[in-house]
């Protein structure tokens, strides 16, 4: 394995572990007795992680396809 690939491999490892753990910890923001929140609140919290879910699939998708088309 070639030196990127490696240093790809171990940055997506470690940053998509500390996102899903960043994830975790905002759900447990759903915890009533602790919290109060309204459901727009929550939808708003959503939709920002899925808006940034949607810019890095594009993200990757654009890196991969250079070719200019019509």
């Amino acid at each position: 394995m070639n030196e990127k690939a490696r240093k790809f491999r171990d940055l997506a490892e470690k940053r998509v572990n500390n996102a899903i753990k960043q994830i975790q910890l905002i759900g447990n923001l759903s915890n009533k007795y602790n919290y109060e929140y309204t459901e727009e609140e929550v939808k708003k919290i959503i939709n920002a992680l899925k808006a940034e879910i949607r810019n890095l699939e594009i993200k990757f998708e654009l890196s991969s396809n250079k070719r200019f088309k019509l």
